[in-house]
């Protein structure tokens, strides 16, 4: 019988439901959000509008918009108990922090144990502000400082920006970060979606959803790109080393951090957002030797772009951080910060026609034996 049972390892080409949200082409180099071209969002559009257009399907009108940018501007607090426990472990990695707090959160705020689709929405925004100031928060206090309030006037990624820093950001620094936050609000059904779809399924709580989604994307195959990428550009040093590096890592068979994506075979259609902003904002901050090392690295990289390795997003958003003077620990949280909307409505999604998901694993172990009393069995 296993000889006829196919193994599709990581479920890898399955599909396991449909999804009215993005849409990958990956031997195209294309995605949309709900039709719209991933171009168009990152250009004309903010992180919430395009928020607004994954979990409610359609653009917001103004007063629409307006109302759910209030709605999430009214959620920016936390229980104090979370400035507590955010004392207790102000030494962990912040990720673990994050996912501590927000399964704290689960348990301080009543709403969170409501499982309706709207309960699963409301509580998806009030994560969705809560969750910046949760990271903001955790930093500062590990520094010794006190935790930033956040400023009301300020959009989400300005203010996010704020908490952390405690300086306004500049209005190109504000939009590269809203750019950032837009180009991964959603993308199908990656490791941390499918793992939080797999939490709603049992029936749990949005809150519990994004516990597994954080634990996931903790995962550095998943959510640590952009960190390995900082590394490498630290360790390459300069643009004119760049061609030595990667032909080294080729003879070795070694992969090159930040080329190659499981669903794209072209270059990542987010990446040229990042690459422009990078070099924007390596200018504006008086260090454009970080960009100039990662063009390096990409025309190097150019002879095996026809083995599907391309650039990805991730490939620049570890620059545009430490441009910003974010410690590396930090860049995978920020991942969170940007995709807080696409498990909200891949939950909503699950809620909708739910399903157990329990999938198969072909046995392979030893054929049925006898069971021998422990006085008879030989060391």
């Amino acid at each position: 019988m296993s000889d006829t049972i196919k193994i599709n390892r990581g479920l890898k080409g399955i599909y396991f439901e449909r999804s009215g949200v993005s849409e990958i082409k990956g031997a195209e180099g294309k995605l949309s959000y709900r039709g719209y071209s991933i171009h168009d969002l990152a250009t004309q559009s903010t992180f919430e509008e395009t928020a607004y257009l994954l979990i409610y399907g359609e653009l917001p009108t103004q007063e629409e918009l307006q109302a759910f940018d209030a709605n999430l501007k009214s959620a920016r607090h936390l229980p104090s108990a979370i400035y507590s426990i955010l004392e207790a472990v102000k030494d962990g990695h912040p990720m673990d922090a994050l996912r501590t707090a927000v399964s704290a959160l689960a348990a301080l705020e009543a709403q969170s144990q409501k499982v309706s689709e709207a309960d699963f929405i409301q509580n998806g925004l009030r994560l969705m502000s809560q969750i910046p100031m949760i990271i903001a928060a955790h930093h500062n206090i590990r520094q010794g400082k006190a935790p930033i309030d956040a400023n009301p006037e300020l959009s989400h990624a300005a203010n996010w920006l704020w908490m952390l820093k405690g300086e306004t950001p500049s209005k190109d620094a504000a939009r590269l970060a809203d750019i950032d936050f837009i180009l991964h609000a959603e993308h199908g059904s990656n490791a941390s979606s499918f793992a939080a779809r797999v939490t709603v399924g049992t029936e749990a709580n949005l809150h519990g959803a994004v516990v597994t989604a954080l634990s996931t994307l903790a995962g550095p195959a998943h959510g640590g790109a952009a960190e390995d990428v900082m590394k490498m550009v630290h360790e390459i040093g300069s643009a004119d080393k760049a061609a030595a590096y990667v032909k080294a890592k080729r003879a070795a068979r070694e992969a090159v951090t930040g080329f190659g994506h499981r669903v794209y075979r072209s270059e990542d259609p987010r990446a040229r957002h990042m690459r422009e902003g990078v070099k924007k904002l390596g200018e504006e901050m008086g260090a454009p030797e970080w960009y100039e090392i990662l063009e390096a690295v990409v025309e190097a990289m150019k002879p095996y772009s026809r083995h599907g390795l391309n650039v990805n997003v991730d490939f620049y958003s570890g620059v545009i951080y430490q441009l910003h003077g974010i410690p590396m620990d930090l860049y995978v949280p920020i991942f969170a910060i940007g995709r807080v909307p696409g498990w909200i409505i891949q939950c909503v999604e699950q809620l909708r026609g739910n399903i157990l998901i329990r999938p198969l694993t072909l046995y392979n172990g030893p054929e049925p034996r006898p069971y021998v009393p422990l006085s008879e069995r030989c060391a």
